[in-house]
Formats: C-alpha cells, sequence, structure tokens
C-alpha cells in the first residue's frame, strides 16, 4: 500500500508528517489521510511532489514489490561504496547534521512564504 510506504520511508528519514507536507507543499491532514490509507488514490502529481521531498523515485512509491528489506539493501549498498570512497564515521555524522539544517531551513523558508502577505 502506498501510504505504508510513505509513511515507511518518511519515519526512517526522520521526517516529521509537518515537515514532509511543508517540503512537499501538501496539506499534512491529506497526507495523513493517504498514510492511513483512508485516501487511497492519490494523484500521481501529489506522489510525486512527495516522492521528491523524501528523496525517493516515484517508482519506490508506487512499486509493491520494493520493501523495506529493498530499500535498506539499497542504504547498505550505498554505505559501503562511500566508505570504500574513504567516507570517515565524522564526515557522514557532519554530513548528517548539515542535511538536518538544511531540511530545517527549507522547511522553515516554505513557512515563511505561505505565512507572508502579499500587498501591492
Amino acid at each position: 500500500m502506498v501510504g505504508e510506504r510513505i509513511k515507511s520511508i518518511r519515519e526512517s528519514k526522520g521526517i516529521t508528517i509537518n515537515e514532509l507536507a511543508n517540503i512537499a507543499d501538501i496539506s499534512k491532514s491529506y497526507i495523513s489521510s493517504i498514510e492511513r490509507g483512508i485516501q487511497k488514490n492519490p494523484s500521481i502529481n501529489v506522489l510525486d511532489k512527495i516522492s521528491a521531498a523524501l528523496g525517493v523515485s516515484l517508482d519506490i512509491l508506487l512499486d509493491s514489490k520494493n520493501s523495506d528489506i529493498n530499500l535498506e539493501d539499497d542504504w547498505v549498498k550505498l554505505l559501503k561504496e562511500a566508505i570504500g570512497q574513504g567516507l570517515t564515521k565524522e564526515e557522514f555524522i557532519q554530513f548528517t547534521m548539515l542535511m538536518d539544517v538544511k531540511r530545517k531551513k527549507a522547511s522553515f523558508d516554505s513557512s515563511m512564504m505561505h505565512n507572508k502577505k502579499w500587498t501591492i
């Protein structure tokens, strides 16, 4: 089920529904209804926004054959490759911290744009 995959990926990346809603520019109630299986047929446009916000391909959300195990295998493969190319634990930690700051900034910027009243 697409909603379960969205929730699983979102949680594995440490992203809240509020953050996903801000990044994807979709209401959190709509995302929640997808994740809970209430909304069973979200549009491709919505799924495309969610997949981009989660940093995964649309195929990952749509392909029922992709399980958490396959997703984890992909991560393990990428991490092993990075280590093989010389990535240190400290560099990885710094990178994840940087990405966290960037996500928070994007979320803040998005909320500021939505809250700003435009006058002419």
